[in-house]
């Protein structure tokens, strides 16, 4: 089983905005879930929606201003709406690094797979896989789309 999704871009933005993007709700719903509720910060609960009937609970780990952001969630669990920290998660981790002025590299790292039943570690695997290159990609866009 794999255990590791890894990708990076590289955006043409300040650490801070890209950061901001990450990890403030309102800026994160125009890349990522249609809706943020709950307290989206660190040591925290929140919840993603996605479409009309995807919910996911998440716990935000970690959160260190323009450089991490890190929160816990359960993959392949549709409108999981409990305590994640209670059942077997990931941790999805975006690490944000200046490269240039206005240019940085963003590393995403979601680990935790082998930790999942089995019965949904691998489709978990292959659907976060795929979706991580489709919303990176909307993350990209937000930002080309700003600098015009």
């Amino acid at each position: 089983m794999q255990n590791v999704i890894q990708r990076e871009l590289l955006i043409n933005a300040t650490a801070e905005r890209i950061y901001n993007a990450i990890a403030k709700p309102e800026q994160l719903v125009k890349w990522f879930p249609d809706s943020v509720t709950g307290d989206y910060r660190q040591g925290s609960h929140a919840q993603f929606k996605f479409g009309e009937n995807h919910k996911s609970n998440v716990f935000v780990e970690a959160a260190s201003p323009n450089h991490y952001f890190a929160y816990r969630w359960v993959p392949g669990g549709n409108n999981f709406t409990d305590d994640v920290l209670t059942v077997p998660h990931t941790l999805v981790e975006f690490r944000i690094t200046e490269l240039a002025p206005g240019r940085c590299k963003v590393s995403l790292t979601e680990t935790g797979f082998a930790n999942l039943p089995p019965e949904i570690a691998a489709n978990s695997f292959s659907e976060n896989s795929g979706g991580w290159d489709f919303m990176l990609g909307r993350l990209q866009q937000y930002f080309m789309a700003e600098a015009k």
